[in-house]
Order: C-alpha cells, then sequence, then structure tokens
C-alpha cells in the first residue's frame, strides 16, 4: 500500500509559478513511476506529466511542454510538480498518483495509488 499526499496549491496570478509537492508512504517509493493528472470544473481528469521510478523518462502531455516540469527525490520520497507560467486554463484540482509499472503514463488505469488532490487557481 502507498499514500500520497499532495501539497503546494494556491491561488497564483496568471504567469506566475507553483511547486507542487507528493509526499509517498508506505512501500518502496523509489519502484515507483509517479504521475501528475488534473480536473478541472466540469471536466474530466487529464494527465499532466509522469515520470519512470529512477527518474530517467519523462512522459508529459503536449499542453503544458514547456511550461511545467516534473521531478523526483526518491531519498525524500517525494514527487515535484514545477508549474511556470501559468495560465487560468491550468486551474484545476492537481494529483499525483503511483504505478507499479509504466507503459504509456498518460492513462489513469495504469496508476495503483492515488492522492487526494490540492487546488491550483490562476486567477488575477
Amino acid at each position: 500500500q502507498v499514500q500520497l499526499v499532495e501539497s503546494g496549491g494556491g491561488l497564483v496570478q496568471p504567469g506566475g509559478s507553483l511547486r507542487l509537492s507528493c509526499a509517498a508512504s508506505g512501500r518502496a517509493f523509489s519502484s515507483y513511476a509517479m504521475g501528475w493528472f488534473r480536473q478541472a470544473p466540469g471536466k474530466e481528469r487529464e494527465f499532466v506529466l509522469a515520470i519512470s521510478s529512477s527518474g530517467g523518462t519523462i512522459y508529459y502531455a503536449g499542453s503544458v511542454k514547456g511550461r511545467f516540469t516534473i521531478s523526483r527525490d526518491n531519498a525524500k520520497n517525494t514527487v515535484y510538480l514545477q508549474m511556470n507560467s501559468l495560465k487560468p486554463e491550468d486551474t484545476a484540482v492537481y494529483y499525483c498518483a503511483a504505478a507499479a509499472t509504466l507503459y504509456s503514463g498518460s492513462h489513469q488505469n495504469e496508476y495503483d495509488y492515488w492522492g487526494q488532490g490540492t487546488q491550483v487557481t490562476v486567477s488575477s
């Protein structure tokens, strides 16, 4: 069992930055690939970024390329989502997820564990 807790969300102005963290506890964090998804009001949850267990492979959605980055610190059992140049359309609840085996990285059903989410609001 893996427990995931996201933090770092909040209100930010357009063009600003936020860094989300996802702290994991339970079974060996370093053996899991990690992903970030988001769900905007009235929309389905969508893939944002994912990182392999070693950190050597990154999967990303085209909509965030060049603005968002993902990283992990296996010593701290934490994965990060750095979000720059934020836009109002980035407003959503952001979720982290853990996958024992990752294929495409972007399909929700690949992930075994999910956090509760953290709200990100981009507004002036």
